[in-house]
């Protein structure tokens, strides 16, 4: 793979946007499905959250089919949602999802080692204008933010894992493996990826903010503009892994 100029990040977010435009409502569908299914497996005590968080890759795979499906210039339905569930390709995918628990072992253990549970419960309890929460906040804020960034950047190493095992039939470990070198040698297209999607959310709280100011209906716009965005995202990692990879070879999702 040649090296990508910087740029090609804001390049894929703009690609992205322009398959999210070709079938927003469909994308919606998928989104808020996922959504659903997620808080039902979440709900489940002691194992939900953790067999939610293994089928992240499952469902990541039928985004990825969807913007394929949309690039291909096909309709995409719902039944693309279950892409990531059949033999075998569901136990590979279920495999890396491990590896996503284990990332957020990880981080959750580094956390624990730098701010104490009596630090955050203290925080929590007193009340925001309290010299002591005022005094803690900054550095709890720190390393909250640092521990974000780092599970953020752990969770796009290994964004191409999933479509990789699905399309190219890579074992779990080996696409793991190339998900990551591959991002690692374009990070700083995946850097201006990243500033540039922020800086979009960011500017959207931000006029937000002042046309609306503090009404309610302000948590409702930025909370639609964060799905919507997500949703470009993820059309744009799939432009990512489109150039990185080549378009996938899947004749179900080509047109008839």
């Amino acid at each position: 793979m040649n090296k990508l100029p910087a740029l090609t990040g804001w390049a894929w977010l703009k690609q992205g946007a322009g398959l999210f435009r070709k079938q927003p409502g469909a994308l919606m569908t998928l989104l808020f499905a996922n959504i659903l299914f997620s808080i039902a497996i979440s709900a489940v005590p002691i194992l939900g959250p953790l067999v939610a968080m293994v089928l992240i890759p499952v469902f990541s795979v039928a985004f990825m089919r969807a913007c394929l499906m949309i690039d291909n210039g096909k309709r995409v339905t719902p039944a693309v949602l279950l892409s990531g569930f059949h033999k075998p390709v569901f136990g590979q995918l279920a495999k890396i999802g491990l590896i996503y628990v284990g990332v957020a072992v990880i981080m959750a253990l580094v956390a624990g080692m730098l701010i104490d549970a009596e630090t955050l419960t203290q925080v929590a309890k007193q009340p925001a204008n309290s010299k002591e929460v005022q005094a803690l906040a900054p550095d709890v804020f720190a390393v909250l933010s640092g521990i974000f960034l780092l599970e953020l950047a752990m969770l796009i190493t290994l964004s191409f894992a999933a479509p990789l095992v699905f399309w190219q039939q890579m074992k779990p470990g080996k696409a793991t493996f190339y998900s990551f070198f591959a991002v690692v040698k374009s990070a700083r297209v995946f850097v201006v990826l990243l500033l540039a999607w922020f800086a979009i959310l960011f500017g959207t709280w931000f006029i937000a903010v002042m046309l609306l100011g503090q009404a309610s209906i302000v948590r409702i716009v930025i909370m639609w503009m964060f799905f919507l965005l997500m949703l470009v995202l993820q059309c744009a990692l799939y432009v990512g892994y489109r150039q990185i990879f080549g378009k996938p070879d899947d004749p179900e999702a080509c047109p008839a």
